[in-house]
């Protein structure tokens, strides 16, 4: 159990010159063969069709940013990095697959992503087998780092299992705090959708709700196969809530906040990082005013540490946004990239027979300033960053309204 905890709110957002480099070397195919001409893959998985795409894309090209940022600034010489980006669909078992996939290809010296819990839960071992590390812009769920009883004995499972992104064990307490002490909502309608990320996500809000002194008035799951929620709108207006808690992701979020709204229940429905994304607005429709999401890290747009990412973001043409985790996974090929440059260099410019443990190994002890600000790892592979964000629909879109770290 967690103690009582308060938000330490920051005064300003972290800030600092990024410098948009990187590197790489290659994976053990030459046996400690020297670095020049090499070709290094950097893989991603992330659901890059279906409903989940905007965020997908946004990871995938995110890398791509930082691997031509490398090769054109030459930073390990004689290197060439390129991506190789697979659509896991937000489903395991095409995570799974992937994984695989990966693994058997020898220039793949470390991978990126995924963007769902769920989907990480998957893959951990295939990448571990293989001492592959896999470093994730958006994995929330506290079990994929500090395993199953997590709440009361932390246990680290896999060594090659690295995130850039804040735990659910900070991100739903951070959200019932900002719900209860500032919002003022004292009774809440929790709903799920049964997923490793949006079931965990919820447990928490829910756990420091109580600590707190509100009151969770109902609980429901959702299928998130279907978009009809009139039945638990109709449970949620009868509650008597004065606010709902969604555990979840926006395709579904999006609809049931409108069909809520719909039922005659005008209360806010409040969300994690799954629901932070620009596609929530059009679906859950001009009611969406004032929801409100959690998100990590501070907005990539105020940080003076990002400035240079979202220039060259933009000057790069890409057609997608880089949406919630772009950031995070420059952040996480980055940290590839410099565990790399550190095992070439320990080698006298030359990969090593076993690159792949080495280069996990390294990415344990990144640190560097990065797009979201200081990037490194602890005990666990967790980011050290806590920072978090609460945004609220204003004018049809996302706004910003409170930026901190919790301590526990």
């Amino acid at each position: 159990m967690r103690q009582r905890s308060l938000i330490a709110i920051t005064a300003a957002l972290s800030a600092g010159a990024l410098t948009l480099t990187a590197c790489g070397s290659r994976d053990s195919g030459d046996k400690g063969s020297d670095s020049s001409g090499t070709t290094v893959t950097i893989g991603v998985d992330a659901p890059l069709t279906g409903d989940l795409s905007a965020m997908g894309l946004g990871i995938k090209n995110s890398v791509d940013l930082a691997v031509k940022n490398a090769n054109k600034q030459k930073y390990v010489d004689g290197v060439t990095f390129k991506i190789e980006a697979k659509d896991d669909q937000a489903q395991p078992s095409a995570g799974q697959q992937n994984a695989a996939a990966l693994v058997a290809d020898k220039s793949v010296l470390g991978v990126v992503g995924p963007l769902n819990s769920s989907v990480a839960e998957s893959m951990q071992k295939v990448f571990d087998d293989a001492k592959l590390v896999e470093i994730s812009p958006a994995n929330t769920g506290p079990s994929l780092t500090q395993g199953a009883d997590w709440q009361t004995k932390k246990v680290r499972g896999y060594k090659s299992y690295f995130r850039t992104a804040t735990t659910d064990a900070i991100q739903g307490p951070f959200a019932a705090q900002y719900v209860f002490n500032d919002a003022k909502k004292k009774k809440v309608f929790v709903i799920d959708d049964k997923k490793t990320y949006g079931a965990g996500l919820a447990g928490t809000f829910t756990d420091e709700f109580k600590k707190l002194g509100g009151t969770v008035v109902g609980t429901q799951h959702i299928n998130p196969d279907t978009k009809d929620f009139s039945a638990v709108a109709t449970e949620v207006k009868n509650s008597g809530a004065d606010v709902v808690y969604y555990g979840g992701e926006y395709p579904q979020a999006g609809p049931l906040s409108k069909q809520i709204k719909a039922a005659g229940a005008k209360i806010p429905l409040v969300g994690g990082d799954g629901i932070n994304s620009a596609d929530y607005i059009p679906l859950a429709g001009a009611s969406a005013t004032g929801d409100l999401s959690t998100s990590v890290g501070a907005p990539v747009e105020e940080l003076a540490s990002a400035k240079t990412f979202v220039a060259d973001y933009a000057a790069a043409g890409y057609k997608d946004a880089y949406s919630a985790y772009g950031g995070y996974a420059y952040d996480s090929a980055w940290a590839i990239i410099e565990a790399v440059k550190k095992v070439v260099t320990d080698n006298s410019g030359k990969l090593p027979d076993d690159a792949r443990a080495k280069i996990t190994a390294a990415v344990q002890n990144v640190s560097f300033d990065g797009v979201t600000g200081k990037v490194a790892f602890d005990e666990y592979g967790d980011a050290t960053n806590k920072q978090l964000t609460v945004y609220a629909v204003e004018n049809g879109a996302w706004k910003a309204v409170k930026s901190g770290t919790f301590a526990g």
